[in-house]
């Protein structure tokens, strides 16, 4: 009896140990994983915040500090960041457990991981007081918006930057050609990094195409919304913003159409 084909799917996580970890998951679901960066992380500098020195961090005279990421959480403990006597808030999971490996301690989980379940949890608790947002240079406005919302004073700094890595692609072109079953998209950017790539090689509208023949997964409506004004249909979007949510979700949508 010949063995059925395995299906291949995409990853777009930077190029570090979270790259390792999806491609051992999807390898554990029986799928073969396409590991393609879409991020790379460039640490800022004093030179694209209001730092002092060349080492950035969040600021100190801060109420309520919010980290949104577990890259920001490393780069914040590189440079010796203190919290001081402010509440100290992750939006996920995954930025608790950095900061707890950091040494810092975790007062507030929303939850919903997101920027909308953060405001949320924040919301009845920030008028007047002052809120240090410490995130990525593509940090949505979801958050900084919906605290002043709420009454806060926010401020945000920039601890790194997102850029498309120049190798980036593989899987554009395989979705072009039709040999991607599905992409497993984890932001906003990682959608417009793949189209990106996608352009540069030339199979723009063939990749959306070829997406559109797979089983997309979004890890939360931000980056569905992200993905349908491109073009691109969306089929999974799973309850908890996860990575692994989502890629069990994509690979079990995506079995019966590779089967039949």
């Amino acid at each position: 009896m010949r063995e059925e084909p395995r299906l291949r799917v995409a990853a777009f996580r930077p190029d570090d140990e979270r790259l390792n970890d999806a491609v051992e998951l999807i390898e554990s679901l029986g799928a073969d994983p396409v590991p393609d960066p879409m991020l790379a992380i460039e640490p800022a500098t004093a030179d694209d915040s209001e730092a002092t020195d060349s080492q950035v961090t969040p600021r100190t005279d801060a109420d309520y500090v919010v980290l949104t990421s577990k890259t920001g959480v490393e780069l914040a403990a590189e440079a010796g960041w203190d919290p001081g006597e402010a509440t100290v808030c992750a939006i996920g999971e995954s930025t608790a457990e950095a900061l707890h490996e950091a040494g810092y301690g975790v007062d507030i989980i929303p939850a919903e991981y997101s920027s909308t379940g953060l405001v949320e949890t924040l919301s009845g608790a920030v008028a007047g007081t002052r809120v240090e947002v410490a995130r990525s240079d593509h940090g949505s406005a979801v958050l900084t918006d919906g605290l002043e919302n709420a009454g806060a004073y926010v401020h945000e700094t920039v601890l790194y930057r997102l850029i498309q890595p120049p190798e980036s692609g593989e899987s554009a072109e395989l979705a072009a050609s039709g040999d991607l079953d599905a992409a497993l998209f984890t932001s906003s950017l990682t959608v417009e990094h793949f189209l990106d790539a996608a352009a540069d090689l030339g199979v723009r509208e063939a990749a959306i195409h070829g997406l559109n023949e797979a089983t997309v997964g979004a890890i939360g409506q931000p980056t569905r919304e992200t993905a349908e004004a491109a073009g691109i249909s969306v089929d999974v979007v799973p309850d908890q913003a996860d990575f692994e949510a989502l890629a069990c979700d994509a690979v079990e949508a995506a079995a019966p159409t590779h089967h039949e």
